[in-house]
């Protein structure tokens, strides 16, 4: 398991930096130094290793976030700890990784798609309820929408069509977006508590 984890590790790093479809067997058993033969012996093919990789990492990545929330003071202290985590995981992210996974790789991406429908809207809707219980949120939240709209958010980040790459690095874009839907669902006692992790001052 330790070599097979080693390829993965190597397979996802590359990805990461360059998108999937531009890495191919040969990039990826150059990086590990290794031969083809070898690489075939662990997996029968570059889709295998996207998937097996897609699932390592969403594993991965709901462990992270559940500690994130666990050790949040608040529902808005979650969302800035979350976002901070978020400029981590995604500044080595290729622009095209959504795209390339939603073309070429459909098992992958269906593992994508069951992990945001399920994992991450059920986040974001304890996140609502936790902020509307600490009155930090309004109490006439619509949380089964505006759950959805965080959820689409997420996504639009990565629509080359609409940010573009070399205009809009994904940080930037991530923040703006997370910052614009904490102050639509906040209280005023949500703002001023926003503003402190912002180190705004306001009237």
């Amino acid at each position: 398991m330790e070599i097979k984890d080693r390829i993965l590790q190597h397979a996802q790093r590359l990805f990461m930096r360059n998108g999937i479809k531009s890495v191919s067997m040969d990039d990826i058993a150059a990086d590990l130094a290794m031969s083809k033969k070898t690489l075939y012996k662990w997996f029968e093919n570059k889709d295998q290793i996207v998937l097996d990789m897609m699932h390592r990492h969403l594993l991965d990545t709901q462990r992270e976030c559940a500690n994130v929330m666990k050790d949040a003071n608040s529902a808005i202290d979650e969302l800035f700890r979350l976002m901070e985590w978020m400029k981590q995981e995604f500044a080595n992210v290729h622009p095209s990784i959504f795209y390339d996974l939603q073309k070429f790789h459909a098992e992958a991406w269906k593992l994508w798609l069951t992990h945001k429908n399920e994992f991450i809207l059920s986040q974001i809707i304890d996140n609502l309820r936790r902020g509307i219980a600490e009155g930090l949120f309004r109490p006439d939240l619509d949380v089964e929408v505006l759950a959805r709209l965080r959820l689409a958010q997420i996504e639009l980040q990565f629509d080359a069509t609409l940010y573009p790459p070399r205009q809009f690095g994904a940080e930037r874009v991530s923040v703006a977006l997370v910052e614009h839907f904490m102050m639509g669902v906040a209280t005023l006692k949500g703002h001023r508590l926003i503003n402190q992790y912002r180190h705004v001052i306001e009237e």
